[in-house]
């Protein structure tokens, strides 16, 4: 292929990207009835209490993925280093790959296509490591959200809870150890006929010492944090008498299963309301006020990084380095 005709597919590439994202986001923003019931419930405010609510939700999106932009760049240390400002781009523009692939495979393209066409696959690799990092958080937590919930809202007996708790303490225990010991990944994945020529790309995963892997899982803790404090800013906003610490052990639970579940992004909405209103249910009876809120978070967390995102397409290069 001659460099004007890659220079053509390439262009074409990001515009069909581009066009394919515009078309999913604009479909499901105008027949999403939980977003409108949201704003239906938030006229009844003052004006200045919403928007301050809906600032902060909008700061802590911002925070939790300019979180993930410092946890990308020191995974790439081990690759190819890159500017925190690429960390930024490459972040967001993954989002909106994200948002119209099946299991949001697509943010590793968007994410590796702004580095060098000879890293990309090693990329790909590193990125599973914050990835691996994050489900260890979000697995832990709610494990902890789980014993709670059997405990609470189940009908076993009580002498039970040091079983299901033993159990979650060594599945913890165990993603730990996992998460430590990347090599043994890496071993394992170097045996399977068919992916041992593949070994040098394989081998970023033994890479990370602990200290670093550690890092890594402070990273994602934090911007478990920041996530988790959305749900309960905006809940407790609208639902005033909500218990905390139930509420908060109910989003733990919510995490859990939104992880382990396949899904788009633009559909998942439904997994997550349905999700929502379920353990919810158990807490408060305002149902309606769950899924609207489930509906705004999806809509902040989501749905507005992939429309930044999009402003980035145009920086990537399929066929060569992004900078070229």
């Amino acid at each position: 292929m001659t460099l004007p005709q890659k220079k053509i597919l390439n262009r074409c590439i990001k515009i069909a990207v581009l066009l394919l994202a515009t078309y999913f986001i604009y479909n499901k923003l105008c027949t999403s009835k939980n977003l409108e019931s949201f704003f239906s419930m938030i006229k009844k405010i003052a004006p200045s209490q919403v928007y301050t609510q809906l600032a902060i939700i909008f700061l802590l999106m911002l925070l939790n993925w300019f979180l993930e932009s410092l946890k990308w760049r020191y995974i790439l240390k081990k690759v190819e280093p890159i500017s925190l400002l690429k960390a930024i781009e490459s972040v967001f523009c993954g989002l909106t790959w994200a948002i119209f692939t099946p299991n949001r495979i697509g943010e590793y393209g968007g994410r590796v296509f702004f580095l060098s066409y000879r890293k990309r696959i090693q990329g790909m690799v590193a990125m599973g490591v914050g990835h691996i990092a994050q489900m260890v958080i979000t697995s832990i937590m709610g494990a902890v959200g789980v014993v709670w919930f059997i405990f609470n809202h189940s009908h076993i007996q009580h002498w039970m809870l040091p079983y299901f708790a033993f159990w979650g303490s060594v599945i913890s225990v165990c993603l730990l150890i996992f998460y430590f010991n990347f090599k043994w990944l890496n071993f394992l994945l170097c045996k399977v006929k068919g992916l041992k020529k593949y070994q040098k790309y394989f081998g970023v995963l033994t890479r990370y010492n602990k200290n670093q892997l550690f890092f890594i899982l402070l990273y994602s803790l934090a911007r478990y944090i920041v996530f988790t404090s959305q749900y309960l800013i905006i809940l407790h906003f609208l639902i005033h008498d909500l218990p905390f610490y139930p509420s908060a052990l109910m989003v733990f639970i919510l995490f859990l299963i939104q992880s382990s579940l396949p899904s788009l992004d633009l559909w998942d909405v439904g997994v997550r309301t349905y999700t929502a209103t379920y353990f919810f249910n158990f807490i408060t009876p305002h149902q309606a006020v769950v899924i609207a809120c489930t509906a705004l978070i999806w809509l902040v967390n989501l749905i507005i990084p992939a429309i930044l995102g999009s402003f980035f397409i145009f920086k990537l290069n399929f066929f060569g380095s992004s900078r070229t």
